[in-house]
């Protein structure tokens, strides 16, 4: 390895070691923190992270990395240095003190939709989000745009990706689904009664925990824990952690948070332990790493090949709660198609309007510049004219998703893009293992573990998300894949 080379991967292992500690001090603070310490709490990882962002910005760095660019470097290294320089220079147009004062903003505004949620009141909630929209449209303008300023943003979770290219793809949502949505719906008989009976606490968190032992969940480098909003995060390949929560008159909600959340875990302990820190070592985008969920959670999940050898092990912890269930009538029931208000809980259909929505929302607000205390009625607009429900609580409406607590603008476009890509994954895999179906009937999955990861898990960042759809299927991302999915599955 180049002496220059090394040690910028040393440096680099350095800064994630940082940015992994500040992690572990965000998963503790969502998991295990008492109430009235997140005041310090906010303080410690503001801390932190300026003083990682003087690390990753001095003027040390930079020389390093552009004398890199200059070498003879493999396409690995040498994309991994771009990634670097690229994001050297993003974070060089920030100041130190823009990132202490986000962080503080972002922590203390987690508390407040936390409480807000809680009390389901979202005016606990709406002067923080005022302070994150303000700063975040600050970020804006700092890092720049070309077209449209909410681009800045996208580009953050999910590189090349913008407001055009998103605009046409939620225009085909828009005019395939909705239509298939009402068809489906007015053709559809099916009940979903014995998934609200009451499903004991314990004995779903320990059917979850089987679960995921599974798929492939390597509980010797992870575990699972309670939050209000399922996430997963990662310290390195061999340290990532997942949360879900537990509704006992909901079945579905924990045992889909848990399969959808298994995918994300997957992919984290598939990643390169060896390029740890760098590009290499990381996911794709944040609509590749969906795409790992999302795979999990619909296309296997929700599929009547699972479920033949899941269903009976599942019926040992309900017994009573699944007697006389048949397979095909909980793969009937686990796929009903409702215009329900939780994103995270809604059908494969519904969810992509949810999604909308928030695409919607958010392109509005940096375009417009509304305030927060407009976004309450405009969501609830927007599910009314959508979806056709009426929200009635904050709770069950604008406070439902923690993404807005962590300033997380930009993000919510990346669940349908992996949605999307799942489809165009699952169905290639399918094409190139003959007998996969056949293997998932009896619970073995190595096969399709095996194909993820050598088409997306060993690459990290090597290529982009278009470049490694291409690599692994043959084309770049195409709807057409996940309307056919859909259509055959709901129709056929």
């Amino acid at each position: 390895m180049n002496a220059q080379y090394k040690l910028y991967f040393d440096k680099m292992k350095s800064f994630a070691d940082l940015a992994n500690a500040i992690g572990v001090l965000s998963w503790d603070s969502e998991v295990n923190l008492p109430q009235l310490s997140h005041h310090l709490r906010a303080q410690q990882i503001a801390t932190l992270s300026g003083y990682l962002h003087k690390e990753t910005t001095s003027p040390d760095f930079g020389k390093l990395l552009k004398s890199l660019t200059k070498l003879p470097l493999s396409h690995k290294h040498k994309r991994n240095v771009t990634l670097t320089l690229k994001e050297y220079d993003r974070d060089r147009k920030f100041k130190t003190d823009f990132v202490i004062a986000k962080s503080t903003l972002v922590s203390k505004a987690y508390h407040a939709w936390a409480m807000a949620k809680s009390k389901n009141d979202f005016t606990i909630f709406e002067k923080p989000l005022n302070d994150l929209l303000k700063i975040s449209r600050e970020e804006v303008e700092i890092l720049g745009y070309s077209a449209h300023p909410y681009d800045a943003l996208i580009d953050l979770y999910e590189p090349e990706m913008t407001v055009n290219k998103l605009d046409s793809i939620f225009a085909e949502v828009k005019a395939q689904m909705i239509p298939l949505i009402k068809q489906v719906k007015k053709n559809q008989t099916t009940n979903t009664a014995f998934l609200k009976l009451k499903y004991p606490k314990d004995d779903q968190w320990k059917a979850g925990i089987e679960l995921l032992k599974s798929i492939g969940y390597d509980f010797n480098r992870g575990r699972q824990d309670i939050s209000s909003h399922p996430f997963t995060i990662s310290f390195g390949s061999d340290d990532v952690r997942l949360t879900t929560r537990i509704d006992e008159y909901d079945f579905s909600n924990m045992t889909w948070s848990c399969i959808h959340e298994g995918g994300h875990a997957l992919y984290e302990q598939g990643l390169d332990p060896h390029e740890y820190g760098l590009p290499s070592g990381s996911a794709t985008s944040l609509s590749i790493h969906e795409s790992q969920s999302r795979l999990w959670e619909n296309n296997m999940g929700r599929s009547k090949v699972f479920w033949k050898y899941q269903l009976p092990k599942l019926k040992k912890y309900f017994p009573q709660q699944l007697a006389g269930v048949t397979l095909a009538q909980f793969i009937n029931g686990i796929n009903v198609i409702t215009p329900g208000k939780i994103r995270t809980e809604a059908d494969e259909l519904h969810y992509h309007l949810h999604v909308m929505i928030r695409y919607e929302i958010e392109k509005e607000i940096f375009q417009s510049k509304i305030n927060a205390k407009d976004l309450k009625a405009l969501w609830n607009e927007y599910y009314k004219k959508y979806i056709g429900v009426t929200i009635k609580n904050d709770r069950e409406g604008i406070l439902q998703d923690v993404h807005w607590a962590h300033g997380s603008f930009g993000y919510f476009p990346t669940y349908s893009l992996g949605s999307f890509y799942a489809a165009q994954f699952f169905a290639k895999a399918k094409e190139d293992i003959t007998n996969l179906n056949e293997k998932i009937a009896i619970g073995d999955y190595t096969l399709l573990h095996q194909w993820l990861k050598t088409h997306i898990y060993k690459h990290g960042k090597t290529y982009n998300a278009e470049q490694l759809c291409k690599k692994a299927t043959g084309s770049t991302l195409d709807f057409k894949f996940f309307m056919d999915y859909v259509t055959e599955k709901y129709k056929g």
